[in-house]
């Protein structure tokens, strides 16, 4: 698959880039979030969760970074793409990347975000489980999917 971006992990030096790129991802898809909460998941996201994840960054061919993901295990615990290149093939190139060269075979999405829902489900990707709260206990449901094939 031509795109011409590229996918390299990410070092403590893209964070800043990285976080702003989850935040404008996350204000152009997640409407269902507070603002309080937002504000919250980005601290914890820049302190805690980039560190505690394989994390990779997508750049495009002048080496801009783009888009991320993080995986743990088989877990594909992120996602996020600048909205400036939504539907362009990066979120495809990255979960491609994700599946074909990581071995992802499993990954969460809140159950108000149907857009990511249809998008994995297109990978093959069905739900096999829903947690009525998320991670920290806050009331946005959370599907449970799971490739097809491991199901």
């Amino acid at each position: 698959m031509k795109t011409g971006y590229t996918i390299e992990p990410a070092i403590k030096h893209d964070y800043p880039e990285l976080i702003a790129i989850w935040e404008a991802s996350v204000r152009s898809t997640h409407h269902f979030l507070k603002e309080d909460d937002l504000q919250l998941f980005k601290q914890l996201i820049f302190d805690q969760y980039f560190d505690a994840v394989d994390l990779y960054v997508a750049r495009d061919i002048e080496g801009r970074p783009l888009g991320l993901m993080g995986v743990v295990a088989h877990h594909l615990e992120m996602l996020f793409v600048h909205p400036d290149v939504h539907g362009k093939g990066l979120g495809k190139f990255l979960l491609s990347y994700a599946l074909n060269s990581l071995g992802v075979t499993h990954v969460d999405v809140n159950e108000a975000n149907e857009k990511a829902l249809q998008f994995y489900r297109h990978f093959g990707f069905e739900v096999v489980k829903r947690s009525e709260t998320d991670g920290l206990g806050k009331p946005y449901p959370i599907l449970h999917l799971a490739l097809k094939t491991t199901v």
